[in-house]
């Protein structure tokens, strides 16, 4: 989950907490004076059942199959629903499946019933829109960065590779209503990941009577969710509205969602100030502001950030010169200081608190930290690096995203780049979300401010990013020795939990030997709440929030 945040993420989400959007009707604030003459109890008018949240970006796509971020993730998984999704302490609870499945004795087939569920124009969700969606999503004219998600189905890889048709991928409508999933191999995080939108089904006949559009609006969609997206003003607001049509419509309070896209936090404090908006995430200096507020709330998060350092990059390329970025700037002042939210530095990929091994143990004992901030050392090998390259100045340039606090962070990277090492100048490059994620997977880049949610609770939903040709590396990296152990991680080993759990260490271990990437921070989140927002979950892998149950109190 992904995200993109890697899936997967919009930097506004990243410094400041699980944004939602503001926007919409106002709620209607309590009356505290009687109404029925002296000595009465003081009567409150009854609120709305409306949520007004902020979030900081447009959402990139509507598509369960090409999506790739944390934003599109988010509202889809309030619009849509697979055979599970996630509910409380992120367990995962029936979905769009009747009840729990059937699971061969070798726990690789699973045969599921869908229950008696509708999309919104009414017709009847089926087997086969699970079918057409995930040979769609598979299929390698359709392109999907995350088709590598679906590889622990039986002949997933091969189908997307072109190699056999996708006919022959392991799921199958036994009938209208049956469901038969084949796997590679046993996984035992499938539910989990069944919850995740890529195993989102499509209606097949309305996909392809919307052609090209399917997606692009709020009307060339068809849900079948707790909500539908009734309205989307593209870079300025979408809302949800409660979905009639749902399964389970009398479990979901909320009548509307409703989201403003605001870049800038002290445009969202003020929002929320004015009662315009119900959440509203903090940057450093509000959180002195405001943390002694009665509505101030922190949360730790599992999304990790990081440089991205693009090999197709001559200075890139070089190991040496990838060390010294790495070592050149001060991660505990950046969190210190710009964030001041409760994230913390990151000498990792696989982030701290996130998942436990065969052992009980926190990854991250077993794998321990990796690089420091230390400008001797990265003058040192800042030396190296142009004595190999050649030269003596060198110019790079930072891509990075355009809300105000990426900017500082921005900002804070080039002043500490440039400082520590001799004759370097970093140029910044700030995009619109949407136009960021595609530079990034055109590799049309130099270094760029990047991070990633887990979509499954399992450490291969990171360490799987940096393959060789992943569809998430995007930035050239390869060491067949790393390819092989997660090749090994994902199949062979899956029967054997602690050289399984070992493979991704050695693995992580290989990526922070070569400075593939330079991890910046786990990011923390600070935000005001209203007390009368009940029920709103904040998920630590998959989409960042579910509003099914959620309701104004």
């Amino acid at each position: 989950m992904k995200k993109k945040f890697s899936f997967l993420l919009v930097l506004l989400l990243a410094l400041s907490t699980f944004l939602a959007a503001c926007g919409g009707d106002k709620k209607t604030e309590g009356n505290n004076e009687g109404a029925n003459g002296e000595g009465d109890e003081p009567k409150q008018e009854e609120r709305e059942q409306v949520l007004n949240l902020l979030e900081g970006s447009e959402i990139p796509s509507m598509d369960s199959t090409l999506a790739t971020d944390s934003v599109s993730f988010k509202v889809m998984n309030n619009v849509f629903e697979g055979l599970y999704r996630l509910g409380e302490n992120d367990e995962p609870v029936l979905g769009m499946a009747a009840d729990e499945p059937q699971i061969s004795e070798d726990g690789k087939t699973y045969t599921f019933k869908i229950r008696d569920a509708k999309w919104s124009n009414g017709e009847a969700v089926t087997a086969n829109d699970f079918v057409y969606a995930w040979q769609k999503a598979l299929n390698p004219d359709t392109g999907a960065e995350y088709a590598y998600i679906m590889y622990d189905l039986k002949n997933a890889a091969k189908v997307n590779d072109g190699s056999v048709p996708v006919e022959e991928l392991g799921v199958k409508a036994v009938d209208e209503k049956t469901l038969e999933v084949q796997l590679e191999t046993a996984v035992p995080y499938f539910k989990a990941l069944l919850s995740f939108a890529t195993f989102y089904p499509q209606n097949q006949a309305y996909v392809e009577s919307q052609g090209d559009k399917y997606g692009l609006e709020a009307d060339t969609s068809i849900y079948n969710g707790p909500f539908t997206l009734s309205e989307w003003k593209h870079e300025q607001s979408y809302k949800l509205t409660k979905n009639d049509s749902y399964w389970e419509a009398d479990a979901v309070k909320l009548k509307e969602v409703n989201f403003n896209i605001v870049k800038d936090t002290a445009t969202g404090v003020n929002l929320y100030e004015t009662e315009k908006a119900d959440v509203a995430g903090l940057s450093a200096e509000f959180v002195d502001k405001y943390k002694s507020d009665d509505n101030f709330k922190t949360k730790a998060d599992t999304a990790v950030f990081f440089l991205r350092l693009n090999q197709k990059n001559e200075i890139m390329a070089n190991v040496n010169a990838r060390k010294a970025i790495d070592a050149a700037y001060d991660k505990q002042g950046m969190v210190d200081v710009l964030l001041n939210n409760g994230s913390i530095p990151a000498y990792f990929l696989v982030p701290e608190d996130f998942v436990t091994g065969p052992d009980g143990s926190d990854y991250r004992e077993a794998v321990g930290d990796f690089g420091a901030f230390d400008a001797d050392k990265a003058a040192e090998h800042w030396a190296k690096a142009k004595e190999e390259l050649g030269k003596d100045s060198l110019e790079l340039t930072l891509l990075n995203y355009d809300s105000d606090n990426s900017k500082k962070i921005g900002e804070f990277l080039k002043e500490q780049l440039e400082q520590n090492l001799e004759g370097l100048t970093v140029n910044i490059k700030a995009q619109p979300f949407k136009q960021k994620l595609e530079l990034e997977s055109k590799g049309d880049y130099d270094l760029s401010f990047a991070g990633w949610g887990p979509d499954y609770p399992d450490p291969m939903t990171f360490v799987d990013m940096f393959v060789t040709d992943g569809a998430h590396n995007q930035m050239a990296y390869s060491n067949e020795e790393y390819d092989k152990l997660i090749e090994k991680a994902k199949g062979e080993l899956l029967g054997d939990p602690e050289a399984r759990w070992q493979a991704m260490v050695d693995a992580e271990k290989i990526l922070f030997e070569d400075q593939a990437i330079s991890p910046m921070y786990q990011r923390g989140s600070a935000f005001l709440e209203r007390p009368y927002v009940k029920g709103l979950l904040r998920h630590s892998f998959g989409a960042d929030a579910s509003y099914k149950w959620a309701y104004i109190e």
